[in-house]
Order: structure tokens, then sequence, then C-alpha cells
């Protein structure tokens, strides 16, 4: 709704329009009344109007005194003056002023003041709507401009160089010239990049988010440094300089992206890090480094988060990693017989140092993890305290999607954690199959609705029968247990993604949201809203 101010040091005007008019009719509210224009205008400093109705003859500060400040924090303020027979003079000094309208005290109706509101609300929607409207376009062109930009620089990468005339004239286009200069490409690559996605729901989101704070740093702080988005999780930033041995670009560099590092850790809670090129003086030159950068993925593999690092070529080790492997297998197997989580840490960071120290290859690294933790799926299996219902592929391409030791370290940390949990719930629950296998299900399709029917159709048992069993076995009933794994997943994604309350309802399956939050707050303690806040507190 639109903000009212009233503005008069008669107070029987001032009574008589604050509560003759209808206001949320009119989808207006009417912030506050006020006897002179001093007051007013310290209200309005602390919360500005949409719509100002103001007397002109007043102490202090008169209304066309109030009128000509307010204007001066927000000029599209509409406004009315409210007039005597004797100020009409004043009146058309508030003309000059470009004053929408004015009411005669003497003859005020109050169906001529909402007729003039009505007014002044239509304009504000339409003028809301165009502002809107201009906005979207912006949006429309930035991102033609962004896939414009993709393209150039993938182009320039990935394809000949055929004409550097006519490279040079489109790269100027997007702010970059190599005349008379250099050229500093640096290769910016977003930290926990499974987080991050989770986080922001799609790519496209992702990468618009991204690309938005990087352009306004560089526009603040180094107006000729140019972002080029090459995917959703890595970017160029070209950087010009004078070159010369008065300047170091590295250095000037360096101070730069630390900068960016802490402004979109800051606005968006992600952490970039990056490796800086060698300097370029011309298209041949800048398509080589750039492609050297895109290359050192092993470097990139062994950076901690946050880091800005130069490229330099890495020698791998040529020690066999797997003769390893028996041992590694049998510390972690031991941490999962014991179900002792404070083990895991001290365990991990001895393997994870290891990695790190003697420099295996990336691949081989992922593949030695992908082994390790398949074999530790089925000694669960075996021990019939976890029911695996991830599939090689997905884990492979889970693992093959990470680009840092460290992002793996976090990962095969949740694994034991997850896995460790689901342990002591089966200890817990049971060791019937029956129960094992219903609880599994659930798992798979906490996505929708699941009755008690359906699994025991899934089983191949009788409903009652298995109504009662799985009773027995876990010590609530079966509707329950579904409900609090429905509650543990919605705390999930409140946690790691921007999903909204409704969103998530809706993904799990409930298509009563009240039902949803109700059930969340008796399970929680809490609802959903005051989870996601309590969370993001600690957090």
């Amino acid at each position: 709704m639109y903000k009212v101010m009233l503005v008069d040091d008669d107070y029987p005007v001032l009574e008589f329009l604050a509560n003759t008019i209808q206001w949320e009719r009119l989808g207006l509210t009417l912030t506050g009344t006020y006897e002179n224009g001093a007051v007013a205008l310290e209200a309005a400093q602390k919360q500005l109007p949409d719509i100002v109705v103001t007397d002109i003859g007043m102490p202090r500060m008169n209304g066309l005194e109030l009128i000509r400040a307010l204007k001066e924090l927000e000029p599209r303020t509409r406004f009315a003056i409210l007039s005597c027979h004797s100020e009409f003079h004043y009146a058309q000094q508030a003309m000059k002023l470009n004053v929408q309208d004015y009411l005669l005290k003497d003859t005020l109706d109050p169906e001529d003041m909402e007729r003039l509101l009505a007014q002044f609300k239509a304009s504000l929607d339409e003028e809301r709507q165009g502002a809107e409207r201009q906005k979207q376009l912006r949006q429309i062109l930035d991102r033609n401009r962004e896939r414009h930009k993709e393209s150039f620089i993938r182009a320039t990468i990935h394809e000949p160089i055929l004409d550097g005339g006519a490279w040079r004239q489109e790269a100027e286009t997007f702010g970059i010239s190599l005349q008379d200069r250099v050229c500093l490409p640096v290769a910016c690559y977003i930290d926990d990049q499974r987080l991050a996605r989770q986080r922001f729901v799609t790519d496209d989101v992702l990468r618009f988010a991204v690309n938005n704070i990087l352009e306004e740093i560089l526009r603040e702080k180094a107006k000729e440094a140019v972002n080029f988005t090459y995917d959703v999780l890595r970017s160029f930033i070209l950087i010009p300089s004078q070159g010369g041995i008065k300047t170091n670009p590295y250095d000037e560099a360096v101070k730069l992206l630390t900068k960016v590092q802490s402004t979109v850790y800051a606005a968006l809670k992600l952490k970039l890090s990056f490796i800086i090129g060698r300097t370029c003086g011309d298209p041949a030159g800048l398509k080589k480094e750039m492609m050297g950068l895109l290359g050192s993925s092993g470097q990139r593999f062994y950076m901690r988060q946050q880091s800005i690092e130069k490229k330099e070529k890495l020698t791998f080790s040529e020690a066999d990693l797997f003769s390893y492997y028996d041992e590694a297998a049998s510390g972690f197997r031991g941490i999962l017989m014991e179900g002792s989580a404070a083990t895991v840490e001290p365990v991990l960071a001895h393997w994870t140092g290891f990695v790190r120290s003697e420099r295996f290859r990336p691949e081989t690294v992922k593949d030695w993890v992908l082994k390790l933790v398949l074999d530790l799926k089925l000694k669960l299996q075996s021990m019939q305290l976890f029911r695996n219902h991830y599939s090689v592929e997905i884990l492979h391409r889970e693992l093959l999607e990470m680009d840092t030791l460290d992002e793996i370290e976090a990962w095969v940390n949740g694994f034991f954690e997850s896995s460790l949990v689901a342990a002591q719930d089966a200890k817990v629950l049971s060791k019937r199959t029956e129960v094992l296998d219903a609880c599994q299900y659930v798992s798979q399709h906490l996505n929708r609705k699941i009755s008690l029917d359906e699994v025991a159709e899934h089983l191949y048992m009788n409903p009652s029968y298995f109504s009662r069993l799985f009773k027995k076995e876990t010590g609530e009933t079966f509707i329950e247990y579904v409900n609090r794994a429905k509650v543990n997943r919605a705390k999930e994604l409140l946690d790691g993604t921007n999903l909204s309350v409704a969103k998530i309802c809706e993904a799990l399956g409930y298509d009563n949201h009240s039902y949803f939050i109700k059930m969340f707050k008796t399970a929680a303690g809490v609802t959903p809203q005051e989870y996601r806040g309590t969370s993001t507190v600690k957090a």
C-alpha cells in the first residue's frame, strides 16, 4: 500500500480527514498526521511518504517549504494543497513546484479528496509498472549482453582467431583494449560448487547473481577490468595494465581480487578462488594463456578455499595411491564398527593431508575415494545397518563434478555423518529386513505422499500386520516415521537452499500448506520460517 501523510495546523481538519477517508479501500495507508511542516519533515526522513496532503500557512515550516524539502528527498512524491481563499496566491506558487492539485478547505468534500487520492494511486501504479517494465527490459538486455560475452570468450579460447583486427574491435565493445597495453587474464572459480548450486536453486540464478556482483565490484574498483562468464562455476577476469617496470600487474591484481573475494562473500555467502595467468599483449597470446588456465585443473584441485595463486605447472606423484588402499579402508571400517563420529575428522584429515602432500593425480584420487565409499557402503549393508539407495553412477557423477580436494573431504565427511546416523537409527529401529526395506522406500519417495497400504503392498505384506510389526520394531507408527523423515528433509532444504516454504511443502508431497507448517512445528518446536531464521543466525 502507498503511504499518505496529512499536515495541517488545524487539528479538526486533520481529525476529519483521518477518520472520514476510507484509506484501506483506496489501497492506501495513513502513516501519520502532523501539525506543522517541521515535524512532518522529521517523520518523512525516517519513512518517506508516497502522497502528502498539506496546508500552506503553518508555524515553524510552511507547506511550500515542506514540499520543496520533500522533493529533494523523493521527486516522485505526489502533493496536494489544502488552501483557504486568502492563501490562493500561495497555491499559485505551489503550482510552480509541480504540486498535482489543491483543494479549498471551505468547500472540502471527502468524496473529492477520495477521487484525488484514487488518481494519485493510479498514477503511482502506472509509474511503478513502467519502472518494472524498464527493469525487465534492462535485465533482458544485460542477459543478452552476457550471453554475447560468454560466446566471445569461448570462441576466443576454442576457435581460431582468423582476423585479429575484427577480434580487437569486438573486444573493445566489451571494454577490453590491447592498444599500447597488456592484459592479465585471471581464472575465477566458485568454491564449494555443490553447496552453491543447492543454495541458488538453478544454475541460471547462480550465474546471474555472481556475474552481477562481479560487474558491480569491477566498475567500482577497476573500471577497465571486465568479467567474462565461461560457465556457471568459472569465469575469466581480464585486467588491462600499462605494463613496464614501474608497475607490477600481479600485485595490483591480488589487491583487486582480495576485495572481490570479501565483497562476494559478504553479499552472496559464496567463496571464490583465483588463478592468475601471465600478461599478454595480443589476441593470440591471450588465447594461449586462457587455454592454459582452463588446463590448470590439477593446480585447482589442490587449492584451498578463497586462494589466489599464480598459474604453475604441477608435477604429480608417480607413486601408487591404491597401494595404501587397504590401510585406509581398514581405518575407516573401524570408524563404522565403533560408530564414533569423533574419530572421523582426524582419520579423514590424515588421509587428506597425505594425498595433498604427495600430489596424486586428481582423477586417481577420485577413483580411490569412490572405491572407498562404495566398499564402506557394502560393509554397512553386510551389517544390515544401512540400505544403500545411491547408485554407483550417482556417486561417480557427484565426484566428477567436484574440482577440489577440500570439497571431496567435506563430501566424504558428510557421507560418514549420514552413514553413522543411519547406522544408529537402524540399530534402534530393527534388524528385520522388512522394516529396513520400508525405511529405504520412504527415503526414496519423500517427494510425494506415502501411505501405509502402498508400502505394505510394495513389501507383499498385509497392511494390518505391517503396521503392527513396524510399531513393535521401531516404537513409533509408520505415519509418525514418515512425518519425521519429511521434517528432517525439510530442515535440509531450509538449511541448504533458498527454496520458499511453499516450494519445500510441494517438494515433499504436501498439498496443504497449513498442515505442513503445523506438522513441522509439532516435530521441530518452531515453524519452518522460524527454523530457517534460527539456522541462519547460527551460521
